[in-house]
């Protein structure tokens, strides 16, 4: 059986089919099908192992992303995330998730370009980026015209 078919598998499971129609559907047989999610705890009621499945991810036992199980340290915050990849993946396709606060955005002009540029949660920005805090700093006025070739 391929990863393919498990994570199908997986999916058609939580949404309530039983495990003949999964076998049927996929051409596997039913106790291929059973046996797979025995060992993966989607036996039983097919709605009870999908009001189970949002319980656990509620209760941090389960990854937000993938659902895969997820082993929780004694210490520390709880994971939500069974990997990195999974994290990135949920905040990318959730960023509605994230709580930005309106307070924490600041708005500037950069002295050295005079664009505006906006800030989050640092008041004490000066500069839009990294080049133009070189050039303001480190650089003169014939350094810039040696530059654009008009020596």
């Amino acid at each position: 059986m391929t990863e393919l078919e498990k994570q199908k598998i997986y999916e058609l499971r939580l949404k309530g089919v039983g495990y003949k129609a999964i076998g049927a559907l996929l051409g596997i047989s039913r106790d291929s099908v059973r046996g797979l999610c025995k060992r993966n705890g989607l036996d039983g009621d097919s709605k009870v192992v999908s009001l189970n499945v949002k319980e656990k991810i509620n209760n941090h036992l389960l990854c937000f992303c993938c659902a895969k199980p997820i082993k929780q340290t004694g210490r520390g915050r709880t994971r939500k995330f069974c990997s990195t990849e999974c994290r990135r993946k949920w905040w990318k396709e959730n960023p509605q998730a994230r709580s930005k606060s309106e307070t924490a955005i600041y708005h500037y002009t950069c002295p050295h370009c005079g664009k505006e540029f906006s800030s989050y949660g640092n008041k004490k920005r000066k500069y839009c980026g990294h080049d133009c805090y070189i050039k303001s700093r480190f650089w003169s006025d014939e350094d810039e015209v040696y530059e654009t070739g008009n020596r």
